[in-house]
């Protein structure tokens, strides 16, 4: 959230402590074992208690599951019925910003592997440990999940047994098993929820006789507890029927970074999935989706299309065949960003070593080319995998398997040599900075197309997935009526409510008229979308005025980015950046509508601390006299 609202907060004070984002009780990081004792930091506090799930992606090797009640050391293994194993070299410690790794099983060398972190939360997730006891029957056990759970996993710690599951999808008289790909068990009352306490059969109490150890995971559905006003829901546990067409549309009320769906109808896995391992949005075409199943100790696979996420839930593609769905799923991050260096990098290929372009943030698009070659703007995004465009023409989508993503700290394009000629411009999603959104069209005017951006976007870029489409390029500062286009020169036109409906964006989303450009029936489109955040990113306008102009930002340290396009008649679009120079000489500039190689001999911007410097020098290009320009600039 922006600082001032922070500063408000803590000095009004909360009875419920700071306020929670889904980035401090969640987390998927992924890494490479190097068998060495190692910490990964992935900043969820695990002194508060929770669980770690681990899964190696290379080999068929089990899923292991570690979590504070049981104990460091000791772990679980969700697709098999064995009782709580000890290891003392694989998970080693929880730690306040992630846990700690030992030179076992989840850390072999040159195996990748993916981690799933729950913390114990009011309204997202608890864990719970209890022995049997003499009770007959039923046994009703206390948590502290604050809501009703919908989705609760119970094994026992000291004696073989299957995990047992229930879903607030199939309900109170039925049992699914993690470990199964089976349909489940009808069993009268076999499960109770409360917001307080949970139940369960007398089978799940050693019937009544004592020597038993069990530990239950409980996860929430919609309780809200979360984000800036603490309302907001990171977690929905539901079900539906998949009518096996490829586009039945799932509402969570928030786009996914995580899934975990079984047919619970039907003999068939417990499939994972998260957006760091290529959840991706394919739109109509089917593109296979990168999976691990909780039931089965295989490596991760990439053999069915599951499903697509989208701003406000997701799409399944009919991959479980038509039958009864059941599903848990959070949210993605939704915290606001505090510097342009969390959300954005300008980054050369400095290193062969994966990924070769590191941002030091998860990277959610980027702009790649080759600045001292007559070279394409590859634009590609992790919501549409290894999808890229060029921002200099209307050529069709392409596809490159060398585009990757599944990474903490960066990504990668092509496996090459360590080049300072090849720039990528990196951008990671986050509230009030930048959004991505894949959608489909439908031709109808009015449609509006929801976003996760929390405020109002100040800039569009919509490209179509399909056929030769050029760039749309909307702008606040342009209306509701005008657009440019990023591949041309071109200068803005009014195009009524042709490709914007005439209306202006909102905080929840943007309205498209019928023209093909945005909006033919069917077919796929991508969107960026840009806003101003104070000290972070700004979209603006300014009149050129063929003198020397600061264009105030409102950053100290200056700009390390600065896009700008002139709007009332034809003019490149120009892009800067601090890794290769925004000076007060010479700044290099690449146009984004071209192939040209860099341009160095122009001084026509300059640094400047609170944004970026238009000179005189620029009299014929970025500040000609009562010139008008957009322009997009991130600190």
């Amino acid at each position: 959230m922006p600082s001032n609202k922070k500063l408000l907060q803590a000095a009004a004070g909360n009875a419920g402590g700071d306020n929670l984002y889904v980035e401090d009780v969640f987390s998927t990081y992924l890494y490479e074992g190097n068998d060495t004792a190692r910490s990964i930091n992935n900043g969820v506090d695990l002194t508060e208690g929770g669980l770690v799930w681990a899964k190696n992606r290379t080999s068929a090797y089990d899923h292991q599951l570690f979590d504070t009640e049981t104990g460091v050391g000791k772990y679980l293994i969700s697709n098999g019925t064995s009782d709580a194993g000890v290891n003392a070299q694989s998970l080693t410690s929880f730690n306040s910003n992630g846990f700690s790794l030992g030179t076992a099983w989840t850390n072999a060398a040159s195996q990748n592997y993916a981690s799933w972190t729950f913390r114990k939360a009011e309204k997202f997730f608890d864990v719970v440990t209890y022995s049997s006891d003499t009770t007959s029957g039923a046994r009703t056990i206390s948590h502290n999940l604050g809501s009703t759970p919908a989705f609760i996993l119970v094994k026992g710690l000291n004696f073989s047994d299957s995990w047992y599951v229930y879903h607030i999808g199939t309900g109170v008289n039925k049992y699914l098993e993690l470990n199964s790909s089976g349909t489940g068990h009808a069993s009268t009352n076999f499960w109770g929820v409360t917001d307080s306490t949970f139940t369960v059969d007398g089978f799940l109490n050693n019937n009544g006789s004592t020597g038993k150890d069990y530990v239950a995971y409980l996860f929430a559905s919609d309780a809200g507890g979360f984000g800036d006003d603490g309302d907001e829901n990171i977690i929905k546990c539901g079900s539906f029927a998949d009518n096996g067409s490829g586009t039945f549309s799932v509402e969570l009320g928030f786009e996914p970074q995580f899934v975990i769906m079984k047919a619970s109808n039907a003999s068939d896995n417990w499939y994972m999935l998260d957006s760091m391992r290529n959840m991706t949005n394919s739109g109509s075409a089917f593109y296979n989706d990168s999976h691990l199943v909780a039931n089965s100790s295989v490596a991760e696979a990439t053999v069915a299309d599951i499903i697509d996420p989208t701003p406000t839930g997701f799409i399944s593609k009919g991959a479980l065949g038509a039958v009864n769905i059941i599903y848990i799923a959070i949210r993605r991050p939704m915290k606001t960003p505090e510097s342009g260096t969390e959300v954005f990098a300008p980054i050369s290929l400095g290193t062969t070593t994966e990924p070769g372009f590191i941002s030091n943030f998860v990277t959610d698009f980027t702009i790649h080319r080759t600045v001292d070659e007559t070279a394409g703007n590859q634009v590609s995004s992790r919501m549409t995998g290894n999808e890229y465009m060029l921002a200099n023409t209307t050529s069709a989508v392409g596809t490159i398997s060398a585009v990757q993503w599944d990474f903490m700290n960066g990504s990668r394009v092509g496996n090459g040599t360590a080049n300072a000629d090849e720039i990528q411009w990196m951008f990671k999603r986050a509230t009030g900075f930048m959004d991505v959104v894949a959608y489909t069209g439908n031709s109808t005017a009015g449609r509006a197309v929801a976003h996760n951006l929390g405020v109002a976007p100040e800039m569009i870029w919509v490209r179509g997935r399909v056929n030769s489409y050029g760039w749309i390029v909307g702008a606040s500062s342009l209306g509701a009526t005008k657009s440019l286009e990023l591949d041309t020169t071109a200068a803005m036109v009014d195009y009524g409510s042709a490709y914007w409906n005439s209306t202006l964006p909102t905080n929840s989303a943007f309205v498209l008229g019928t023209d093909g450009e945005t909006n033919y029936v069917n077919y796929n489109y991508i969107a960026y979308l840009f806003a101003t955040l104070a000290g972070v990113s700004k979209v603006g306008s300014y009149t050129g005025n063929a003198t020397n102009t600061t264009i105030d930002c409102g950053f100290s340290n200056g700009a390390r980015f600065v896009l700008i396009k002139r709007t009332d008649a034809t003019g490149d679009w120009f892009v800067y950046d601090s890794n290769r120079g925004i000076t007060t000489g010479v700044s290099p500039y690449i146009t984004l509508n071209t192939t040209a190689t860099e341009v160095t001999n122009a001084g026509w911007l300059e640094a400047a601390s609170s944004g970026f410097l238009v000179n005189d020098n620029a009299s014929t290009q970025l500040n000609i006299n009562n010139a008008t320009y957009i322009f997009l600039a991130i600190a």
